[in-house]
This record gives C-alpha cells, structure tokens and sequence, in this order.
C-alpha cells in the first residue's frame, strides 16, 4: 500500500513537472534603469530614468522629459510611432512620436466629462484604452475626435494592471481577469487566483504571482508556470517569444521553450 501511495505521489510530481514551460537563459546584461518599457525585435530599447523616458537604439539616445508633468506612471511602447507616457498625479497622457516628439497632449481634467483615469494602455489608430476610476469602467478613448469609441460595463475588484495590443485588451483586477475585444464586449472573465502584474505577446499572457511568472497561451488557455528559479523578479515584460526580467539593475533575456 505504501508503495503504490509511493508511486501515486511520484506520478502526480513527475505529471505537475512536465506542465512547466523550459526557458533558456540567452543572455544578462548590467542596465541601468528606474524602469524597462519594452524592447522591439530591433533591440531598440525604451526606458526610464530620473523621470525621463529614453529610446536607446544601438548607441543612439532619445530623450523625453516633462517636469511640468510630475512623474511619469507608466509609458506604452507597443506602437512605437505613438509611444503614449501616462502622468497619473495630473491625470494626463502624452502621445510621442518614434523620434520622441510630443504630437498629442490628453488632459483628462479637460475633457467632457471628467474622467479620473488610474490606468492607461495602447489601442489602435488615434486611441488608448483607459481606466474610468469613478465609474469603475474600461473606455477606448479617441483623443483625435475626443470621443469614447466605446466603454465596458463596470468592473469587480480594484484594478492592479493592464495591458493590450490592437485588438485586445486585458484588466486585472484584485478579483478577475478580463478580456475584452475592440469594441468593449467581453471576450472572458476569470478568476485572479492571487496574480498582481499581466503582460501580452502575440495574444498569449504571463501573468507574475509572488516570485513566479506564468504563461497562458492563446490556443489551449492552459496556465503554466515558466522554469525560472533563484532569481528576484521586479519587473518582467516579452516580445514575441523572449520573456525579459529586470531585477538588480540586471537585464535577463529568456527564450521561451514552446515546442
């Protein structure tokens, strides 16, 4: 009996091992940063520092800073011809150019109706998907027409993070997770089972909880912890199939192990 309780728990461990996805650990590289934003398949980098967002490519440096603004909350660089910087404490979102121009300012106190905005993420065309905090609401904004295109219904939990590409958008919220498409219907709601930061790539996910990443992809919708031990994660993002980890003033770049 013992031994068939035995060879049950090294089934059960044995099946649970194989559901993690392998990395491989390509590269790590010292940088110094207060925040990564993202890295294209160019290497083209996109960060910030001393409240200044900086595009590196190769040795070539772009700067953007607006004091003026407070700090910047977070920046968007999924659509590098319209980099959006979000100023939470001023309740505005700047719209940059690929040579970091400012073309587009979005003063939410200005607009009709007021909107207090906690979260900000990339659409398509002239609009970026926004956090109503008041109305506990997801509306792509048009910031050429100045209109909302379109708004979700209201949503459970408070919202921890957000993340999107032209078609989609996710919200994570203490509660669930959803998943709405362009025009605001809701793709899918699931239950947060303790997940803090959401990342997308090719409309797959990685979702971090405590010191672990997790990869959900679009095809089985399976959840599968990513193989990366012994190692503090701070801040992660991925482009295509290369997961990036920022800790430590240390950039590591993981190749995903998918087939």
């Amino acid at each position: 009996m013992k031994q068939l309780k035995y060879l049950f728990l090294l089934f059960t461990f044995s099946a649970f091992a194989q559901e993690n996805i392998k990395v491989e650990l390509t590269s790590k590289t010292e940088f110094k940063a207060d925040s990564i934003i993202g890295i294209d398949n160019f290497g083209t980098t996109f960060f910030t520092l001393n409240n200044t967002l900086i595009k590196k490519q190769e040795n070539k440096l772009l700067k953007y800073s607006n004091v003026q603004l407070g700090s910047i909350t977070s920046a968007n660089s999924f659509n590098p011809l319209k980099i959006n910087v979000f100023y939470k404490a001023f309740n505005t979102v700047t719209i940059l150019d690929n040579r970091l121009a400012e073309i587009y300012k979005i003063d939410f106190n200005q607009t009709k109706p007021y909107k207090n905005v906690s979260h900000i993420s990339t659409g398509s065309d002239s609009t970026i998907w926004v956090f109503n905090q008041d109305l506990m609401q997801l509306e792509l904004y048009d910031y050429k027409t100045k209109a909302i295109r379109t708004k979700t219904l209201p949503v459970e939990g408070s919202v921890l993070d957000i993340t999107s590409n032209y078609n989609s958008c996710w919200l994570l919220t203490k509660k669930f997770i959803y998943k709405y498409n362009y025009f605001g219907s809701i793709v899918s709601k699931k239950p947060n089972n303790g997940y803090t930061n959401i990342k997308e790539s090719n409309e797959n996910i990685i979702l971090k909880k405590d010191n672990t990443l997790f990869y959900i992809s679009k095809n089985t919708e399976r959840t599968k912890p990513l193989s990366i031990t012994n190692l503090l994660i701070s801040q992660f993002f991925v482009t295509n199939e290369i997961v990036y980890i920022y800790t430590d003033k240390v950039l590591y770049h993981y190749q995903l192990k998918l087939k």
